[in-house]
């Protein structure tokens, strides 16, 4: 838990991050991949990241329909329990009500869709259970009184680390899987907490930087995303 003095009163605001899971590249004996739990008052509860058993830990603190999710990339140690939250929303004895907001790089739909299909070469359109948007590199997105600011980072596939700040001015910073690059300085500078990930490292491993492109803003069935409004 963090919070922030402000609003010149003394008003103490706190913002919740729940480890879900932190275990590196594979799900860990004690610990599931890649996963954040971020609660602040009146705002909905949002996930970062949904790695494999993920959707496990998430349901000893509340129901996994109940969040929006954000994911950072698309590597399986961060996304692979996605499949099993279509199934959640969509079969559960009382599904929830209305869609998600899933945030993610520019092939999202496509990818989590296949992922999803019984079929192979099929995608499972999600669009009934999440409103599917794209991250824009430096474009801020609100939940609430939650704002995201998403920045691409060094990694080999199209990956963004955030910045949260909430109305008082508490903030967080989430980077993702990445070399250090300025845009991580960035997103870390001034923040009252750093989620920084962590893993293994190996000199004959060669650095390799992402350079974004102009993403696809790619909607249900690969059509264009609308604009956010959260």
């Amino acid at each position: 838990m963090f919070s922030h003095r402000g609003n010149g009163h003394g008003t103490v605001v706190s913002v919740r991050i729940t480890v879900l899971g932190c275990s590196g590249s594979v799900v860990g004996p004690d610990s599931a991949a890649s996963g954040y739990l971020l609660r602040a008052p009146d705002t909905p509860p949002m996930v970062i990241d949904f790695g494999g058993g993920v959707l496990g830990a998430l349901q000893r603190h509340l129901d996994p329909g109940s969040v929006h999710v954000l994911l950072s990339h698309l590597h399986a140690d961060h996304c692979l329990d996605m499949p099993g939250l279509f199934v959640w929303r969509r079969y559960h004895p009382t599904p929830p009500k209305g869609k998600a907001l899933l945030y993610g790089p520019s092939d999202t739909w496509s990818r989590l869709g296949a992922a999803s299909s019984p079929y192979g070469g099929e995608i499972d359109d999600c669009s009934d259970i999440f409103d599917v948007h794209h991250w824009v590199d430096g474009e801020p997105v609100t939940f609430g009184t939650v704002t995201v600011v998403p920045r691409i980072v060094a990694h080999p596939t199209e990956s963004y680390g955030m910045r949260f700040t909430d109305s008082t001015g508490a903030s967080l910073a989430y980077s993702g899987d990445t070399g250090i690059c300025d845009q991580l300085v960035e997103l870390a500078r001034g923040v009252d907490v750093f989620l920084c990930e962590a893993s293994w490292t190996h000199s004959r491993i060669v650095r390799r930087t992402y350079i974004c492109p102009a993403p696809k803003r790619e909607g249900p069935r690969g059509g264009p995303a609308s604009a956010s409004s959260c």
